[in-house]
């Protein structure tokens, strides 16, 4: 199995080389591996020598310059000037020297003999993976690469002959490019939309006896399921979303046939879960809001109103106050939000600190503080055209500290005026949120949700 990605450079030929060629990514021992690649006298079977770094149409050891003095030469030496890309091998299945004579024979084959390539095998990390450094003008005609989509299906389809070839796995499902701060989440098993939905699927399949109940179960949980046999790929919404995901993009575990077999394993373990599921539910139903009764005067209580009220209902139903809070919210949006959680604490202390009410408040504030920040950036730039010109030493010292001063304010202007504009930006989501959950607890307990009856018109 073989991952590909193919950019352009703009910057520097020059770093991009030095970065594919660098010693201590080939190897652990920069000494040992240099002098192992550049001594002709350690080889292996049939006198092949082993080497991380190699040239195509060019030296290894001069690509730069043979590759600057072909763009000098055709006058090429702006825009893209040259382009990177990589093929990265699955862990444990291939040894370093043949993902490099892998990574060689892919850079002939889809570059030829026309434009110079740089390979490098970088053995630094678990993953063993190719890095190639291709000089974006012809060796002979001077064009410049054209790097579009097709160039890269051609890289990748290249890249999946040779995996074939020598028995590696292929991709059969690509899942696509995964947003950073998605991937690490999810690395760090945050509760994100995936790792959401693969939680409810192993609890599902925990307590399931069938797949009706399987459906059922993951209904009470906030999902849908679509497991028509008909369709090649089983799909998961939310109850509250109308974009289905394909199963197998949550792994190898969650595809067609891992579920099914998943659910007709262990079917004993299987009875007895489901059992204790149905208990749980018949007790969530029957379940009454205690009634406390109060004497005295609701008037000289403290209450709270506007935005604080809303963040601190918001808080609630997630489970995060007061303290002795252990609920745990029943929609998988609410759930989600709880990686949002640094985010609406600061949102909930500037609503609390600056007295925001409403939205027209937030408003306000924003404006106030864009006209604060203009005055105090203002000041410092006086206080920076009187520092230009001062030669005393204590006034100096008292610029300074005043300068500083002014910094450290606008630092925190702007903190604020971008959570106040967080607070605007996620006001629709926070009010979704609660109506859904508190729309699934009513069913949980089996209240149904009010409905307005429609007055009859009547017409002579």
């Amino acid at each position: 199995m073989a991952t590909t990605k193919i950019w352009a450079i703009k910057d520097s030929l020059s770093r991009v080389l030095q970065y594919a060629a660098n010693p201590d990514k080939t190897t652990s021992d920069l000494q040992a591996v240099l002098h192992y690649a550049e001594n002709g006298e350690k080889t292996v079977s049939d006198d092949e020598e082993i080497c991380f770094v190699t040239g195509v149409n060019c030296n290894a050891d001069t690509a730069f310059e043979e590759m600057l003095a072909v763009q000098e030469h055709f006058g090429k030496t702006g825009r893209n000037v040259a382009y990177h890309a990589y093929q990265s091998f699955k862990t444990g299945e291939i040894t370093p020297e043949l993902c490099h004579q892998l990574g060689v024979e892919l850079a002939k084959k889809m570059w030829g003999s026309e434009y110079q390539v740089l390979v490098a095998t970088h053995l630094n990390t678990g993953t063993l993976h190719n890095h190639f450094v291709i000089n974006s003008v012809n060796m002979w005609s001077g064009k410049k690469f054209n790097c579009n989509e097709g160039a890269y299906w051609r890289f990748r389809g290249l890249s999946d002959e040779l995996c074939a070839e020598h028995g590696l796995t292929l991709i059969k499902n690509p899942k696509g490019k995964t947003p950073r701060n998605i991937y690490f989440a999810e690395k760090n098993g945050e509760p994100t939309t995936f790792n959401l939905m693969r939680e409810a699927i192993d609890y599902a399949i925990k307590h399931s006896r069938s797949f009706d109940y399987f459906k059922w179960i993951m209904k009470n949980q906030g999902y849908v399921l679509n497991l028509n046999p008909k369709h090649r790929y089983w799909t998961i919404r939310s109850v509250n979303s109308k974009k289905a995901v394909r199963m197998y993009r949550l792994g190898d575990e969650y595809c067609n046939e891992a579920i099914r077999s998943r659910i007709y394993t262990n079917k004993d373990e299987h009875w007895r879960n489901s059992g204790r599921y149905e208990y749980e539910q018949k007790q969530m139903k029957l379940f009454q809001p205690k009634r406390v009764y109060f004497r005295g005067s609701f008037r000289k209580l403290k209450c709270f109103g506007g935005l604080y009220a809303k963040y601190l209902h918001y808080l609630y139903l997630m489970g995060k106050l007061p303290k002795w809070n252990q609920r745990r919210p029943l929609t998988p949006e609410m759930r989600e939000a709880w990686r949002h959680l640094d985010r609406f604490s600061r949102q909930v202390t500037l609503v609390a600190h600056k007295n925001l009410n409403t939205l027209d408040d937030v408003q306000s504030f924003i404006a106030k503080t864009d006209q604060d920040i203009k005055e105090v950036s203002e000041l410092r730039q006086k206080i920076y055209n009187k520092l230009r010109r001062c030669d005393d030493n204590d006034r100096r010292k008292d610029l300074l500290k005043s300068r500083d001063d002014c910094t450290t304010l606008l630092r925190q202007l702007r903190k604020e005026k971008r959570i106040a504009e967080t607070i605007i930006e996620d006001n629709p989501k926070i009010k979704e949120n609660i109506r859904i959950e508190t729309q699934a607890q009513n069913l949980a307990r089996g209240i149904k949700p009010k409905t307005i009856s429609k007055q009859r018109s009547y017409e002579r």
